[in-house]
């Protein structure tokens, strides 16, 4: 058996180049060496500050770290493991903007939601459709989910996705949310201390997923906004740069087990080709790396002149049982508050592994009927829903972008998701993390809550994400 002090020990041994180093990490280091008695916390700070690389995203106040006696080495480090997008996210709902009650709260440009279709989702289900109240909803299901669930998310993705065939239903697992997904996953496909291949930026709720539960971490493959060699766009993924990252890593002696992929893109919205794609999954195949593609935006490309390719629309996969993707109902039908992810692999042991998880992530029985019959309804989604949606997410973004071209900020023109990316480099006096976390505060403390591009990983100081998909008074407001 490993005691409190070993074990932490072992997580918290990583190369610094290529994994997360925060401070948190090495407190964490700290709290190995003090052992159970606590030490000079006092001290230990004062280190942190001056001997360390401090990457300013990584924590609220460092003066706030304290190690639990009531927890584990595993407890401290969950206790932890927050950064701005935490303190930025409660902040907001210890302030929250309202109209009336709260004119002067802040308006959250921050949080990856969809807004602008309340009316639409609020009305469909509570149709007397939704109300089904049976025993074997109230009832423990198969973990991978109710058939009759299970079979609907086939017949949707093999309609959306554009399947060439149509998807089984045994390949289809549900929990309760894509990051219960991509921690299972990790869970399942890394041993503890291997790791995962990303490019930055990238959503950053990902590392938390991968590492809380299975001591996962990630390695990045860098992107930058100078368009060099093969590159004919900013912040463009290349194989060159997947296989930059993955030998590096493997030079430090780091086993990387997966690649993730985003498509759309979170927070660029680069909606990748098929021929990317292809590259890709080629590149993951030569490696022997699993893929995990996170489709979650799939149905949130709104303008007419850009096409969505999924993965699952693909005539030949190079390596279909290291393939698996996953999407959810939280973003492209406005929903955030209702739990629900769903993974698709041919490799039944990868489904099983992750089945034997979902008794911890699980969706209750209600909430899977309503997602079915919502699903189940492809007229209303295609008719009715998709085109409101899709043009109101178009006005919200080309009001959003007129508003950046008239303040003179640039940034990524793109037609996918709720976000734009945009580019505050040019009031960062010395081009500095700590300045971009400044910025973020100044936002912050001026009722404006931003992501800052750190939170991202991104390599470049000064560039932040916006969320444009709210109503027009509140976009008008926090302009």
């Amino acid at each position: 058996m490993l005691d409190n002090e070993e074990y932490l020990g072992i997580i918290i041994a990583w190369p610094p180049k290529l994994f997360i180093r925060t401070w948190k990490e090495d407190a964490l280091s700290e709290i190995a060496g003090m052992g159970g008695g606590g030490g000079n916390l006092q001290e230990m700070r004062a280190r942190l500050l001056t001997e360390r690389r401090v990457d300013m995203h990584g924590f609220c106040n460092p003066s706030d770290f304290q190690r639990s006696p009531y927890l584990s080495a595993r407890g401290n480090i969950a206790n932890i493991f927050r950064g701005s997008t935490e303190e930025g996210y409660k902040a907001y709902h210890a302030d929250k903007y309202d109209e009336d009650k709260n004119p002067n709260g802040i308006i959250n440009f921050g949080t990856s939601e969809n807004k602008l279709c309340f009316d639409l989702m609020s009305k469909r289900l509570t149709q007397t459709d939704m109300n089904l109240m049976e025993p074997p909803l109230l009832q423990y299901p198969d973990w991978k989910g109710h058939m009759f669930l299970r079979e609907e998310v086939a017949r949707f993705l093999t309609y959306y996705c554009k399947a060439p065939a149509p998807l089984k239903a045994e390949n289809v697992i549900v929990l309760n949310g894509c990051g219960s997904l991509f921690s299972a996953l990790a869970t399942v496909l890394c041993d503890p201390g291997e790791a995962v291949l990303i490019a930055t930026p990238f959503y950053g709720g990902i590392t938390q997923s991968v590492f809380l539960y299975g001591n996962v971490k990630l390695v990045y493959a860098y992107l930058d906004s100078k368009i060099t060699g093969t590159s004919t766009r900013p912040f463009q993924l290349t194989v060159e740069k997947l296989e930059k990252a993955l030998q590096d890593a493997r030079a430090e002696g780091v086993t990387v087990r997966a690649l993730i992929l985003l498509n759309p893109q979170n927070p660029l919205g680069d909606i990748y080709s098929l021929s990317e794609l292809r590259d890709y999954l080629e590149f993951a195949k030569r490696h022997e790396l699993h893929v995990i593609v996170d489709e979650i935006y799939m149905l949130s490309v709104f303008d007419e002149s850009a096409t969505f390719h999924s993965v699952l629309g693909m005539d030949r996969l190079p390596d279909p049982q290291r393939t698996h993707v996953m999407w959810g109902i939280s973003k492209d039908f406005a929903v955030s508050g209702i739990r629900f992810g769903t993974l698709y692999t041919e490799n039944q042991d990868v489904a099983n592994a992750v089945a034997s998880l979902c008794y911890f992530h699980g969706v209750c029985g209600p909430v899977q009927h309503k997602v079915a019959q919502l699903l189940r309804d492809r007229d209303w989604i295609s008719q009715v829903y998709l085109r409101a949606n899709h043009a109101r997410l178009k006005a919200a973004h080309t009001y959003v972008t007129d508003e950046l071209k008239t303040l003179g900020v640039p940034f990524l023109n793109r037609n996918a998701g709720f976000f734009v990316w945009i580019d505050f480099r040019k009031y960062l006096r010395t081009g500095t993390f700590e300045e971009e976390m400044l910025l973020w505060r100044r936002f912050l403390d001026n009722k404006v809550l931003l992501s800052c591009g750190k939170a991202f990983e991104c390599s470049e100081p000064g560039w932040f994400r916006i969320i444009f998909a709210d109503k027009t008074h509140r976009l008008q407001l926090g302009e």
